[in-house]
């Protein structure tokens, strides 16, 4: 026996199976004789190709197509009970962890808060006890847990599943992969958080279809996930998308950031920023809402609640987000001259503030950015808002079984 063909041919099989699971994600509904006309395999294959994936449970047929010219035809979508996923976020001030279907759609989830000054074994421990939940929860549904994403900010070495630096939290070197794996006895996945979220709008959100955009993930800090060509961008190392950190103010006396540079961009565009807008303005005793929504709800100067003052058309609510949209677009304007991505999504905890944040935003791109450039790139808010990380937890874990269909396919 020849064994390096039938390797060979083993390989092209999977690599056919994987093609075609991945169009079916993308396309879905979808017959097999698209199949065959968009991946240029002869029907034959695609037919047993097909077969091979509804035995494992992995794709469905849903009925016939009966809308067209000509003969009907079976559909096929992906099956969402092929089994269920955890995600895992792990935030600068919070845990967030929730198990999905394999279509990304939320069956459970639990957010608790967290204090950024604990010792780092405590706050991993508190996540853990969240992931042990989920787990207990999956188990009810009696499906197969294909695995656990997890996300957290700053640079990752995926490979190994370390956390190498997150300046918001000041942590290095947290081998996440390993901790979780011998708790959880799951295969774990972790990314950056940015990066997790761009893959969530690729499989389940506005980029499913689009091959070059970006995503802009705003919180405490700002992360990017840039795909090019249809594929995630990670640089020499994996570490690409800290476009939080170029600088755009060059001048000596600014801002301090956490990595310890001055005139990094997240400096004037994260949540911090905007409370500081917010705190200046009421320390020169502007009229504001915001004291009394404060100590109505007994509750520090957030995110939600400036939004809510802004929701209630409070000026000095309104005017900080709109000086922190200036802010955003100057980065984005940049991203967009240097990318020519055909879509800037921004997501993360700050979206919910996007319909302040994003007509100054458009209007800083067209301001700083090349025109010719600019009126290419759609800016929009992603499909997941605060939740863009968690799902993206998600996703790494589902674009890992679209590649390596043959080891989640087998029951």
């Amino acid at each position: 026996m020849n064994t390096k063909l039938t390797a060979d041919q083993a390989f092209v099989r999977e690599t056919n199976l994987s093609l075609v699971l991945r169009l079916i994600h993308s396309q879905a509904p979808i017959s097999r004789a698209q199949v065959a006309l968009m991946t240029g395999l002869n029907k034959s294959t695609v037919s047993s190709l097909v077969d091979e994936l509804l035995a494992k449970n992995l794709v469905h047929e849903i009925g016939n197509n009966i809308g067209g010219a000509g003969r009907p035809a079976m559909m096929l979508e992906v099956n969402a009970q092929a089994g269920n996923v955890i995600g895992a976020e792990l935030g600068v001030d919070f845990v967030s962890v929730a198990v999905t279907d394999f279509m990304g759609n939320i069956l459970w989830r639990k957010r608790e808060e967290a204090d950024t000054n604990v010792n780092q074994v405590k706050m991993i421990n508190q996540t853990l006890q969240i992931v042990k939940e989920a787990i207990k929860f999956g188990k009810k549904k009696n499906q197969r847990t294909l695995g656990l994403g997890l996300t957290t900010p700053g640079t990752v070495n995926i490979n190994e599943g370390v956390l190498i630096f997150a300046p918001n939290l000041h942590w290095r070197n947290v081998p996440f992969g390993k901790i979780f794996a011998e708790q959880t006895k799951l295969p774990v996945y972790v990314e950056n958080d940015a990066n997790a979220a761009a893959v969530a709008e690729h499989l389940f959100g506005t980029a499913r279809q689009v091959q070059d955009f970006l995503f802009v993930f705003s919180g405490v800090g700002i992360g990017g996930g840039l795909f090019l060509n249809g594929k995630l961008y990670r640089g020499k190392n994996g570490y690409a998308g800290e476009i939080g950190h170029f600088p755009i103010m060059a001048e000596p006396y600014q801002t301090v950031c956490h990595c310890g540079n001055r005139g990094c961009w997240e400096t004037y565009a994260n949540q911090y920023s905007i409370i500081q807008r917010v705190q200046a303005r009421l320390e020169v005793k502007r009229s504001s809402i915001i004291p009394k929504l404060m100590a109505e709800q007994n509750s520090g100067l957030t995110i939600p609640l400036i939004k809510q003052a802004a929701d209630a058309g409070d000026k000095e609510a309104i005017d900080s987000f709109a000086e922190a949209g200036l802010a955003m677009g100057q980065g984005f304007a940049g991203l967009i001259n240097i990318f020519n991505p055909k879509k800037m999504i921004l997501g993360g905890p700050l979206s919910i503030a996007g319909e302040y944040l994003l007509p100054n935003i458009i209007q800083a791109v067209k301001r700083h950015s090349m025109p010719e450039i600019s009126q290419q790139a759609e800016i929009v808010l992603s499909k997941f808002g605060p939740d863009a990380s968690l799902i993206g937890a998600i996703a790494i874990v589902v674009d890992d079984a679209l590649t390596r269909f043959i080891h989640f396919g087998k029951k």
